[in-house]
């Protein structure tokens, strides 16, 4: 049952919603996190203690409690009143001078135990990248949006959800100080998380230099896109209305990647999804020949094939239009439009190789 866990660990994260990748040319953002927060009372920043890690059950925790790497930190967050856990995986050559990429988890993330560190080998990935990558490791269901509601909770975290005002405003100016870093920043993600790197660097233009999009959906508001987000808020316990608002309405409609893409320009993409059809990675031979059970890895990627076919399929179909609009307005990204593949992990960790020029151009490192 663990390996079937294993293989079919991505579906439980999975959220279909909006996404695209966005960055900028090589060259500090023209926007510092002073200017974005425009006065908002900024988060504080603590380490967690040893008996902290010790208690914790978090697997990003146990799986780097001895690694010097990656700093297990907690950032107070005021509009939420509440400390949110952050993963820090610090540059190779040292934290100082370096950029800084924010990376946001999808549906279940670190609550679930499958975020970027658990299950998205980030920091197998970054070991020899001069760059600091930034973690909120909570936010599960949440699309990392102030909702509409601001006093909404989930079944997972009581309370405000207040996570743009967070990510734009509370985290940045202290989190790249504590770091030095130099001023370049990106952001990506994936599934549900997806949506949020399209829509946080159209709420701050000119704030990241690059974006990253894997297996999104950039709508929000148009009736499928909504019925996505629904699926997903729902195993949050919450409503889409409690989010977004309104469909259709105008809170919706300011929270809608695809209706913003203008907002997008003068931002570096990578944008990625694949098609729902199985690939190579999605086989039972796949798996077998990496010592999984024959049955194991039968019934995993069964459920990859299925479930996460319909979901790659969905959010496909939101990434062509995504691509159509960017593409009559002269907007330019970098895409990786995968012919087969479903929504899993292989495909994302695929993602964080193949989108690492844009990035690393847009961040001036090698």
């Amino acid at each position: 049952m663990k390996l079937l866990r294993q293989i079919a660990a991505p579906l439980a994260a999975l959220s279909i919603a909006a996404t695209a990748f966005v960055a900028p040319a090589a060259g500090a953002a023209e926007l510092t996190p002073t200017d974005v927060a425009d006065g908002a009372t900024l988060g504080t920043i603590k380490e967690m203690t040893q008996d902290e890690m010790a208690a914790s059950d978090r697997k990003w925790i146990q799986k780097t409690i001895n690694d010097e790497r990656v700093q297990k930190l907690k950032v107070s967050s005021p509009s939420m009143g509440r400390d949110i856990p952050v993963a820090v995986i610090t540059a190779k050559g040292g934290s100082e001078g370096a950029p800084t990429i924010y990376m946001l988890n999808g549906a279940g993330g670190a609550e679930q135990n499958m975020d970027w560190i658990t299950s998205g080998k980030m920091r197998e990935f970054y070991e020899d990248k001069n760059v600091n990558v930034v973690i909120p490791m909570q936010g599960a269901f949440s699309y990392y949006l102030d909702w509409y509601d601001k006093t909404a909770g989930t079944s997972y975290i009581d309370g405000p959800q207040m996570w743009e005002t967070f990510l734009l405003k509370e985290l940045p100016g202290p989190i790249e100080e504590r770091l030095g870093a130099n001023g370049k920043r990106g952001i990506g993600g994936y599934s549900m998380s997806a949506t949020s790197s399209l829509v946080l660097p159209q709420k701050a233009q000119g704030f990241y230099d690059v974006a990253g999009s894997f297996s999104g959906c950039a709508a929000t508001s148009a009736p499928l896109p909504w019925l996505y987000g629904k699926l997903t808020v729902n195993r949050g316990g919450a409503e889409p209305e409690q989010l977004w608002g309104p469909m259709g309405g105008e809170y919706n409609r300011a929270n809608d990647g695809l209706i913003n893409a203008e907002k997008l320009r003068g931002t570096e993409l990578y944008i990625s999804n694949a098609s729902g059809l199985a690939g190579e990675k999605d086989m039972p031979g796949y798996y077998v020949e990496q010592g999984v059970d024959p049955a194991v890895a039968s019934a995993g990627a069964a459920t990859l094939i299925v479930e996460g076919g319909a979901i790659e399929a969905a959010t496909n179909q939101c990434t062509h239009d995504l691509k159509a609009k960017l593409d009559n307005a002269g907007i330019p990204a970098e895409y990786n439009l995968r012919p087969t593949g479903t929504h899993s992990w292989n495909y994302w960790i695929e993602d964080l190789h193949k989108s690492w020029p844009t990035f690393a151009s847009a961040l001036g490192v090698e």
